[in-house]
């Protein structure tokens, strides 16, 4: 047999024996019923027993969860730190590297530059020949552009005149076929 207690909007509806009401129980039993109770209020902390401990539970876990995240911060922090040491070092090598070959390339073009300035005083003679031929080259294809700018002026004109007469050819059939019924 098992009485009902007394319950308000916020605590839930419980029952509870005749074996647990008496004071005779063991301990065990009136341990198991709190825990029972405990369980059954869950985190709401609507009883004082309950609430301590549901309090306590909250806040070692929310301890123990923090100490984590702070901890996983903190690793996350040192690889970063030791990623932008690496990536700074690589950087530096890279510059290094690069300004090495920079200062290769400036000596090799120093010296293309020097053979090609003894090559031109050597080839004077076969130099102005070189740009008659050039000066001739660029005449014959300045013709040839004007050229074609004419052909695609008499191109476009006649693509307008086109499209004039297939208007007109057009208005025609519509003024036929209106007679025509």
């Amino acid at each position: 047999m098992s009485s009902p207690l007394s319950h308000s909007k916020d605590q839930p509806r419980i029952r509870k024996s005749l074996s647990d009401s008496c004071p005779a129980s063991s301990s065990a039993s009136t341990k198991s019923l709190r825990l029972s109770y405990a369980f059954r209020l869950g985190s709401s902390g609507v009883s004082d027993v309950s609430n301590d401990t549901s309090t306590n539970h909250a806040e070692s876990y929310f301890l123990r969860r923090e100490n984590r995240l702070s901890a996983k911060k903190k690793a996350e922090e040192e690889t970063m730190n030791s990623d932008y040491k690496k990536m700074y070092e690589k950087a530096l090598a890279t510059n290094q590297r690069l300004k090495s070959r920079l200062e290769t390339s400036k000596q090799e073009l120093a010296m293309i530059q020097d053979q090609l300035q003894k090559a031109q005083g050597r080839s004077s003679d076969c130099s102005s020949n070189v740009l008659e031929a050039e000066k001739k080259e660029s005449w014959s294809l300045k013709k040839r552009i004007s050229d074609m700018e004419e052909q695609l002026k008499v191109k476009a004109e006649l693509k307008m005149e086109n499209q004039r007469l297939k208007d007109e050819n057009g208005a025609l059939i519509r003024v036929i076929t209106k007679l025509s019924k």
